[in-house]
């Protein structure tokens, strides 16, 4: 796995995170028919939150996002996308465990939406989200906090 680092996101950073987010979902929202090049990137660009994101980055450059936002029961684990190349290589799976070790310290439910057929879907149940509901689109997920989690 390369070595990879997490910075607190700024508005500057939302046009990079709006085309990853266009290359990413591109296979998926196409096979669901619901892939539009403007407003893949002008969803993100309306819900980019710098304050509850982080910019992953590998050798110091771009190479990802990923949010948890606040909500009222629970945090929602949003914006997760990872430059196609780095796929597969560890580096998800690690940034989601540091994220999920914090929310089990704080006693945090987790929640998350993902697309219908997605891959990534593998990757949070690896990792204890399971099915809360789904519609044509969407799949939303659980995780409660994990018990007994050491101190880093």
């Amino acid at each position: 796995m390369a070595d990879w680092e997490m910075r607190p996101a700024s508005v500057a950073d939302v046009e990079a995170v709006a085309e990853l987010r266009a290359v990413v979902l591109r296979a998926d929202l196409e096979r669901l028919g619901r892939y539009e090049e403007q407003r893949v990137r002008q969803r993100l660009r309306n819900g980019f939150v710098p304050a509850h994101t982080w910019v992953i980055e590998v050798g110091g450059a771009f190479a990802g996002c990923v949010s948890l936002r606040p909500a009222e029961d629970a945090h929602w684990l949003e914006h997760f996308y990872l430059a196609p190349h780095l796929q597969g290589s560890g580096i998800g799976t690690a940034v989601l465990r540091r994220l999920l070790e914090r929310c089990d310290r704080d006693g945090t439910l987790v929640r998350l939406n993902v697309l219908q057929g997605s891959p990534a879907r593998r990757l949070y149940e690896r990792h204890g989200f399971a099915l809360e509901s789904e519609d044509p689109v969407d799949v939303f997920m659980v995780r409660t906090p994990a018990l007994g989690v050491p101190d880093e």
